[in-house]
């Protein structure tokens, strides 16, 4: 596909606390840059403190875009993101400003290289018939999608299931339809910079702690307070911090057993971020990024 020399685009990338709002305002600064956010915490309104949001000092230094705009009380799929990232690149380029997408959400970088696949609606029986399968499903898979099958590992049983779904309800396979979603993808004909910000795990892990510690300073307890009438089932009241933070104000936990709680789901969320980006993300490491040891 020929790129459009007046698309380009400057993705960064890396698990919590690893510096990307820094180094995203610095090349914003340097490149007249636009900073898109790319975190599925950091769009809710009512978070701030906890998501590390950019303080509205930084945000004054440069334009950003989705930062605190969907309300705490409604979720927030990757195809609304999806659409609203779009929205935002496109404008950027209409501006002649370079679009800084900033995050650590993994399937949102994917979704902006390689789209949403636009699957029909697979009918309930079909769905039925292979949920309740009790044969040999990646020979299954093997036979009717050999490409699939090559991929995935007879264990996945989930994404198995899905992509005999796909093949026997659409008459096309998985593949297809992801192939024809990179091709419509918004960055398809842009030149696209990735940097994936690696820092060595133990220091992650500290960077992390000395993060939450600030929060707690900057109001992160009061932040969480103003959220306990909320369903503890949304998205936003799953963001770290959030459980453990309203298990004390609701006298299930002391203090201390929170923050060490909210610290252990720091860590095996970074853990989950790195594993997440060496599976599924392999081209950054052959795109200029820093490398996935």
């Amino acid at each position: 596909m020929v790129r459009s020399p007046n698309k380009r685009a400057l993705l960064i990338a890396g698990p919590t606390a690893s510096g990307k709002s820094a180094l995203a305002l610095q090349m914003a600064r340097e490149r007249s840059g636009v900073i898109i956010n790319a975190d599925a915490i950091q769009v809710y309104r009512e978070l701030r403190i906890l998501s590390a949001r950019p303080t509205p000092a930084e945000e004054a230094e440069a334009p950003h875009k989705l930062y605190g705009h969907v309300p705490g009380c409604n979720s927030y799929s990757v195809a609304r993101w999806l659409a609203d990232a779009t929205e935002a690149l496109e404008e950027a380029w209409r501006e002649g400003l370079l679009p800084i997408v900033t995050g650590g959400t993994g399937l949102y970088f994917k979704a902006l290289e390689q789209g949403l696949a636009d699957i029909p609606p697979i009918a309930p029986d079909i769905r039925e018939k292979w949920r309740s399968f009790d044969g040999d499903l990646h020979a299954e898979l093997d036979r009717r999608d050999p490409q699939a099958s090559g991929v995935l590992k007879p264990n996945d049983r989930q994404r198995i299931i899905r992509a005999l779904e796909v093949v026997e309800g659409t008459g096309k396979t998985l593949g297809h339809w992801q192939a024809a979603a990179s091709r419509n993808a918004v960055l398809a004909d842009a030149s696209v910079e990735r940097i994936f910000l690696e820092v060595p795990r133990d220091d992650q892990y500290a960077r992390a702690e000395a993060r939450f510690e600030r929060m707690m300073t900057e109001g992160a307890l009061e932040e969480v307070r103003t959220l306990q009438h909320l369903d503890p089932a949304l998205p936003m009241m799953k963001a770290i911090g959030v459980p453990e933070l309203s298990a004390y104000l609701r006298g299930e936990s002391g203090l201390d057993e929170a923050l060490t709680n909210a610290r252990t789901a720091t860590r095996n969320y970074i853990k989950r971020q790195f594993t997440w980006w060496r599976g599924q993300m392999k081209e950054w490491s052959m795109s200029g990024s820093r490398h996935l040891s």
